[in-house]
């Protein structure tokens, strides 16, 4: 394999997304070349994605414009740019979303991550890393969410695409070698976040007089986790590909090892957070308190997720370091800033 080879570069999908951002940002910094690929979709508004994009504008960083679904064309950037590393965070997010229309979820996060693979087994990339969620934990109510658990009963489609990617992952890793790390990301938050997710929703709610709405009642809890905690797992990840383990039992198999070169993490805050704590936080942010309208909890939503990331801890030496309050304040003053608000 070659994923210490000099001179090819990392190929970060999603690249115009909140974490794909950060992500090339991270490696830029350290001195990589990074190609990266987004379709710029309408999901949310493209002019945050392209405000992204600047930031990110150096002399090593590549950007192209495409839809990792055609097959023709992840084919031909894989030949022309010969990755080493493939950094996979492209997908179409949300549970809310996947339930009126799956056809995105099925394109983005199906087709896609297919051509993904097939990309990474015909040009010999070394280590595929690849963006899984915490949705998977479904319907489990055991705490925290451990990698080593059955994750069979999602209950959003969006969670079924993201399990059904750790699947094929692994059947890349079996059948042809290939070394796949599947990432669960926990609630991530920060400055450039998406606007779909509570800290933007609630934020220019709040800021605009507007009611927030709160689901379940109030009575759910995040394992909110920062950027740049994220970030540093991330990256410490992709450079070490995933290896067999060798004490996998095929007789008593366990959900979170594999006789493959195949691994899968969490990658939390392994702090879960009272949503009503969380809106006191941003209020206090803010300087404003918020008008709270109460709701159900909503179809395909959890009431808690809470990170294991003892492997993860135990494996890259992850401890997540930024406190919510932290945190907070750091997203409201670049809200703030770029908002003009």
């Amino acid at each position: 394999m070659t994923a210490d080879i000099p001179g090819r570069p990392i190929l970060v999908t999603g690249v115009a997304g909140f974490i794909g951002m950060f992500v090339a940002k991270a490696l830029l910094e350290a001195g990589e070349t990074v190609v990266g690929i987004d379709n710029l979709n309408t999901y949310y508004d493209p002019t945050l994605k392209r405000a992204r994009l600047e930031v990110i504008r150096n002399p090593r960083f590549t950007f192209h414009e495409f839809d990792l679904a055609s097959r023709q064309a992840v084919e031909k950037l894989f030949k022309d740019t010969a990755p080493r590393t493939v950094i996979h965070l492209a997908a179409q997010a949300g549970v809310r979303y996947s339930l009126t229309n799956p056809a995105a979820y099925i394109d983005s996060n199906l087709v896609a991550f297919g051509n993904v693979l097939e990309g990474c087994r015909h040009n010999d990339v070394g280590h595929l890393v690849y963006a899984s969620s915490s949705s998977v934990y479904g319907a489990n109510v055991k705490m925290p969410f451990s990698v080593h658990d059955n994750v069979d009963h999602p209950v959003s489609l969006y969670a079924a695409t993201k399990k059904a990617n750790e699947l094929m992952a692994h059947t890349y890793s079996h059948l042809y070698g290939l070394p796949t790390t599947g990432l669960r990301f926990f609630t991530v938050y920060g400055p450039w976040g998406r606007p779909d997710m509570a800290p933007m929703l609630f934020t220019k709610a709040i800021l605009e007089g507007r009611p927030i709405e709160v689901f379940n009642e109030g009575r759910m809890s995040r394992d909110f986790t920062y950027i740049d905690d994220v970030v540093t797992g991330v990256v410490r990840v992709a450079a070490r590909p995933a290896r067999p383990c060798p004490s996998y039992n095929p007789e008593l198999p366990d959900p979170g090892a594999s006789h493959a070169p195949y691994r899968v993490y969490n990658i939390g805050n392994n702090t879960p957070v009272e949503l009503m704590t969380f809106i006191a936080t941003l209020e206090r942010a803010i300087g404003r308190e918020a008008i709270k309208t109460m709701r159900p909890m909503q179809p395909g939503d959890v009431p808690a997720t809470y990170a294991d990331i003892d492997d993860l801890e135990r494996d890259f030496g992850y401890r997540p370091r930024t406190s919510l309050e932290k945190g907070i304040a750091q997203f409201v003053k670049w809200y703030r800033e770029f908002y003009r608000v």
